[in-house]
């Protein structure tokens, strides 16, 4: 294999034969690495493939059973995060981590605020320097706000900018884009292509390989914990790209069958919320999948949670096979056949610290309740028959679920609320963050529950995906419904029309 350093610039940040495990599992395998200064690096392989573990490892979060980190040439050994960040890497990782009480500002700059003469705080100093950092984003986000409430999307900017704030030589990007809209993802590209001819070395990581393409000059493949191959991405190809991630030709992303939809499972009829979304009416039949479609901030996530009751509704109603649920009672909506699996898996979906078996018994406990007692064998074999048709990865089924990659996560939650037999599951962003391999799994178990008769509502903002796996797609545009397209005139013309308020339904 060739390296670019033989050619070439030195790299700023190497890996050499790097190799970590934990317990029984081999995460990285004599894992190579070369970052070059000016270049944008992608990272590709399947949820599980040892990429998390490599990025904690550049980030001084792991350190190596065997290998080297190098930094410009230099053998060094990171105590932690901290004496990674001291060296110019800054990571930005996949699931934002802010604290809720502080401001976007406080939250940036925790730990290292700029001070005054006498030693305090200069707040003024802090929140200028983060409105410098939001219109170097183009990004209108006020610093003052608290991070409690804000959006994914907006979580990811905070993070973004508080990376951008080290000025670091050294950029690692985890799924950066995955809740941003388009909008948002052209200005974050133009950022990286900032930095990179600033001579940065970044490190992209994303499951769009469109934007690895788009953005990327180089890939690094890894393969259960091993480097299938480091090369130039000039020639190559999508399926090319899949083919060493995956070890096979992945023959269809999107396997969705051909339905007769059969009676209204889900009605919702005039849903409002104050403020938020006006006027939403649509049904959903057993055997359809039916996407909502709409750019960040439309209303979606908001409507999909009012109608699970987990969110107040000021007017309208929802039914359920014909009958009504009463206003905000996601027990109700259990009961009558209802599942959520929510966006932010993370902070809704799972418990982190508790481990696989007991997240996916969860939404089942009284069905393994015996003499008023728990029945830990009867929740056991319920989590093990679910994760077996799910094919979780996992090292032992009484490990917490926080042990486990994105996509294994993702599975997990599916598993919870599949375990409840739903007449209507409603998904939010079902692949948000997952492997192409994975993605193909999860449009296959939608594809399969629809084909069983499961009413499916899937609010998702990958359009590739809503065109191949919808029946029909709903689009939102700032809180309203603007229009309900059939299967068959469903295009990204159509769909982009509707989401930016230029079609009416």
């Amino acid at each position: 294999m060739t390296h670019p350093s033989d050619t070439g610039p030195a790299p700023v940040l190497a890996l050499r034969d790097v190799s970590k495990s934990f317990g029984a599992v081999r995460a990285l395998r004599d894992v190579r690495l070369e970052l070059l200064p000016g270049e944008v690096h992608a990272l590709a392989g399947e949820n599980g493939a040892g990429k998390s573990t490599l990025i904690k490892t550049l980030a001084g979060v792991h350190r190596p059973d065997a290998g080297q980190v190098l930094l410009d040439g230099v053998p060094v050994v990171f105590q932690g995060p901290g004496d990674a960040r001291d060296a110019g890497i800054a990571v930005i990782y996949q699931e934002p981590t802010l604290f809720p009480d502080l401001s976007v500002a406080e939250n940036i700059f925790t730990g290292r605020q700029p001070r005054r003469s006498l030693g305090r705080v200069d707040h003024r100093a802090a929140r200028a320097a983060t409105a410098a950092l939001m219109e170097r984003l183009g990004v209108d986000l006020d610093p003052e706000r608290p991070a409690r409430g804000l959006s994914i999307a907006d979580q990811q900017i905070v993070e973004i900018a508080k990376a951008l704030s080290f000025d670091a030589r050294v950029l690692v990007m985890d799924e950066p884009t995955a809740a941003l809209t388009g909008g948002e993802v052209a200005r974050l590209f133009g950022v990286v292509r900032a930095l990179r001819d600033q001579g940065a070395a970044v490190l992209f990581v994303s499951h769009r390989l469109e934007e690895i393409f788009r953005v990327c000059t180089r890939v690094t493949t890894l393969r259960d914990g091993a480097l299938i191959a480091a090369e130039p991405l000039a020639g190559m190809t999508e399926d090319d790209l899949v083919r060493r991630m995956v070890g096979r030709d992945l023959a269809e992303l999107y396997p969705k069958r051909e339905i007769t939809p059969g009676e209204v499972a889900l009605s919702v009829r005039r849903l409002t919320r104050e403020g938020v979304f006006t006027d939403v009416s649509f049904e959903v039949r057993r055997g359809e999948i039916v996407a909502l479609a709409g750019l960040v901030g439309a209303g979606r996530t908001e409507v999909a949670r009012s109608v699970f009751g987990v969110d107040r509704r000021d007017a309208g109603s929802v039914e359920v096979d014909g009958r009504a649920l009463p206003h905000g009672s996601p027990s109700a909506a259990m009961a009558a056949g209802l599942a959520l699996v929510p966006e932010d898996r993370r902070a809704q979906g799972l418990v982190m610290s508790l481990s696989v078996e007991r997240n996916i018994g969860l939404t089942g406990l009284r069905a393994t309740v015996r003499a008023g007692l728990m029945d830990r064998g009867a929740e056991r074999d319920r989590a093990l028959d679910w994760a077996m048709r799910l094919q979780v990865k996992y090292a032992r089924i009484a490990d917490a679920v926080s042990t486990l990659s994105g996509g294994n996560q993702q599975k997990v939650v599916l598993a919870k609320w599949l375990a409840t037999g739903p007449k209507v599951l409603i998904v939010d962003e079902p692949t948000r963050g997952i492997d192409v391999g994975t993605k193909a799994e999860v449009h296959r178990l939608l594809g399969e529950l629809a084909a069983d008769g499961v009413a499916v509502l899937m609010v998702s903002s990958d359009l590739p995906e809503v065109l191949g796996m919808a029946d029909r797609v709903l689009v939102m545009h700032e809180g309203r419904l603007t229009a309900d397209i059939p299967r068959a005139d469903a295009t990204e013309e159509t769909v982009m029309a509707a989401a930016t308020g230029r079609a009416a339904a």
